[in-house]
């Protein structure tokens, strides 16, 4: 429905609309980049079916700046109040609807031409597509790429089952069906396919943090490394920091969100960024994550370097315990100048020293401010956030229900 009304009314301001089928946000973003044209994606990206939205790419297969949004943000509550005043076309002004259906075929290939003449012959693979965009490129990527794909879970899309219990959020059955299977490596891609978790051949998860580390480590070491950089959000394992240290890898740290590792490695000419949840972005082979292409990079990494994932995941870096707090509070917008706050925050940190580290900030979307506390133990990183959470209930007053925790 979404797609139809969007394809409708970009039609009728004139606009001429190539429908794509069903593809993953990378493989669009190429098709844009490709074209030089612009381009946008229906997508709920790890949420549910009906979070579905619209995400937009400039022409180039990049993604809209903050600013850009707000003005077509402000442009539509233009139009919403009935004021805009423009006169509908018709006739031969209309835009025009078509299809293009070689894109999926030029994606892959692309993809597949990334690993520059290797392949991954003698890899048994099992693979979860979250029941989303990368249902079939997935599986044909890394078959073309010479691997045995033993198993693919979460191939049936039936439209509302998407990211449902599969997917890089529940890795738990793509664990099972790699020891099943005896594979080498499990891949587990999100539902719009821009982000990967991988596991182990004995089951471990290995997320985002890990496969960053590996792949910074391994380009710096090949020369590959665009300034001996690796772009990252704040929040980012401290263990990962603590890593690229002796690795010679310099760690530069941006806001959370992969528009905005983007912005750091086009403003510095680097090359490798991404985040914890999976979104890794090769600069110099995509303009935006790839869960596909960090997929299989990372899996002719374990096959270059001969080594099992689990052991090159354990020896990569020490992850520290992180605690991640959602705190409901009923002033979320008071946060900046809550004196009480910042005080304690201060205190935290200077508890935890070099040792851990502390990240505040409000959701842009809910009545939360996000808590994330790292530690040399689990139990001092939960003591701290529970500091925490007492001074922001304190300052900015309690909302129900309460704060949930999680850890990673």
């Amino acid at each position: 429905m979404l797609q139809a009304a969007l394809s409708a009314g970009l039609a009728s301001e004139g606009a001429d609309v190539v429908d794509l089928g069903t593809l993953a946000t990378p493989a669009v973003a190429f098709v844009s980049a490709e074209q030089d044209a612009p381009a946008a994606v229906i997508s709920a990206s790890h949420n549910p079916y009906h979070d579905n939205g619209i995400k937009f790419f400039l022409p180039g297969g990049l993604k809209l700046a903050d600013a850009t949004e707000r003005r077509i943000e402000a442009e539509l509550e233009t139009i919403q109040a009935g004021s805009a005043g423009a006169a509908m076309r018709k006739g031969a002004s209309l835009g025009r609807l078509e299809r293009d259906e070689g894109a999926l075929a030029r994606y892959e290939k692309h993809v597949v031409s990334c690993l520059e003449g290797r392949d991954l012959s003698g890899m048994r693979v099992v693979l979860d597509c979250a029941n989303g965009a990368a249902y079939a490129s997935a599986p044909d990527v890394l078959r073309a790429a010479g691997a045995e794909v033993v198993s693919v879970l979460g191939a049936e899309p039936d439209g509302t089952n998407i990211n449902h219990e599969c997917g890089s959020t529940h890795p738990d059955a793509l664990a099972g069906a790699v020891l099943a299977h005896g594979a080498d490596i499990g891949l587990a891609f999100d539902g719009d396919a821009d982000r990967v978790i991988a596991v182990a051949q004995d089951g471990q998860v290995v997320d985002g943090d890990r496969i960053l580390a590996l792949l910074a480590r391994d380009m710096h070491q090949q020369g590959l490394l665009g300034g001996g950089t690796v772009v990252v959000t704040v929040m980012t394992n401290l263990g990962f920091h603590r890593a690229m240290e002796p690795a010679g890898v310099r760690v530069h740290t941006v806001a959370v969100g992969d528009r905005y590792v983007l912005e750091a490695l086009d403003a510095n000419g680097w090359s490798l960024g991404g985040e914890q949840s999976g979104h890794i972005v090769f600069r110099a082979l995509a303009t935006t994550g790839d869960g596909v292409l960090s997929g299989l990079l990372l899996a002719d990494l374990v096959r270059r370097l001969g080594a099992p994932l689990h052991e090159l995941a354990g020896s990569v870096m020490d992850k520290y315990p992180q605690v991640l707090t959602n705190v409901r509070v009923a002033r979320r917008e008071a946060l900046a100048g809550a004196d009480e706050v910042w005080a304690e925050v201060s205190r935290v940190e200077a508890s935890l020293g070099r040792e851990g580290r502390v990240v505040l900030r409000p959701s842009g979307t809910e009545p939360l401010v996000r808590v994330m506390v790292e530690a040399r133990s689990e139990q001092q990183a939960q003591d701290c956030a529970g500091r925490l959470v007492g001074a922001l209930h304190r300052a900015l007053g309690e909302a129900e229900p309460g704060p949930s925790v999680g850890r990673a």
